[in-house]
């Protein structure tokens, strides 16, 4: 029996073949799980197995608010422990805006050790300006700012004009990055159809409509979803909305050790 300490990893020995992935700390090709109730033991579990490539965990819509204060502080310092930004979702933020309680929500943010904030209106509708102040505002405190762009009622039109807009704006404002709405069903939202199939025209619309898309996280929850954005922009492209027991999985996928990717690699080759 070889000792652990004497054995070499597999990554010693086998090249991946989609190459070029960048490790932690990385500012592209990061990976966003979406939290909507781990416990601390499989937050643990999870964090220990995967962390490595996990960049972001978002606590799901207000999920924050229903935990209890010294299990939500325990999370935060157990996720962060491991190099990773977390914070509370977007709709949490939505109703603080709501009840005109913005600033004293991202101070309790603070407070409990988020290091991220999301500023959305996928429900709500905010004014431009307020939009950039809140983006100002979270990033002065020091946060990592994400915003999201897009609707969340199927009904709402994806206009990419007014995406296109609406991303350079943030930017400037001040957002480390800009996600893009998918939901966590990846469906009827966003740049997908009723049945999760990714609208490749206005994909390309979009991107050839920005500087540069390093900046934008595409919410992605289906695997079929996730192939086709590391088919066309490589290993390092930025997802988001992954289930946290797919993370391992999407990672394969990134570097080609799926052969929904490592065909693409075969056909590259020809």
């Amino acid at each position: 029996m070889i000792k652990s300490g004497a054995r070499k990893s597999w990554q010693e020995m086998i090249q991946f073949p989609l190459g070029n992935r960048y490790q932690k700390p990385r500012s592209t090709g990061v990976t966003m799980i979406i939290d909507k109730g781990l416990g601390l033991g499989e937050t643990r579990d999870l964090l220990n197995l995967a962390g490595d490539y996990i960049d972001f965990v978002k606590l799901g819509f207000g999920t924050s608010a229903l935990y209890f204060n010294e299990v939500l502080e325990e999370k935060i310092n157990l996720v962060t422990s491991h190099g990773i930004d977390i914070y509370p979702g977007g709709t949490f933020l939505e109703v603080a805006i709501l009840q005109d309680k913005l600033r004293e929500y991202l101070a309790m943010a603070r407070d409990f050790g988020f290091t991220a904030i999301e500023i959305s209106d996928g429900t709500i509708e905010l004014s431009p300006p307020t939009r950039a102040a809140a983006i100002a505002m979270a990033a002065d405190i020091g946060f990592k700012v994400l915003t999201e762009v897009g609707k969340k009622d199927p009904n709402d039109a994806f206009e990419i004009k007014e995406i296109v807009q609406l991303v350079k704006q943030d930017i400037l404002s001040g957002a480390s990055y800009v996600i893009v709405e998918g939901r966590e069903s990846g469906k009827s939202v966003g740049l997908y159809d009723q049945d999760g199939n990714l609208r490749m025209s206005d994909l390309e619309e979009l991107v050839h409509s920005l500087d540069n898309t390093e900046q934008l996280i595409w919410e992605a929850p289906m695997k079929e979803q996730q192939q086709e954005l590391i088919i066309r922009f490589g290993p390092n492209v930025s997802i988001g909305n992954v289930n946290p027991h797919e993370v391992l999985a999407l990672e394969a996928l990134r570097v080609g050790l799926r052969a929904d990717t490592l065909k693409t690699v075969l056909q590259r080759q020809k």
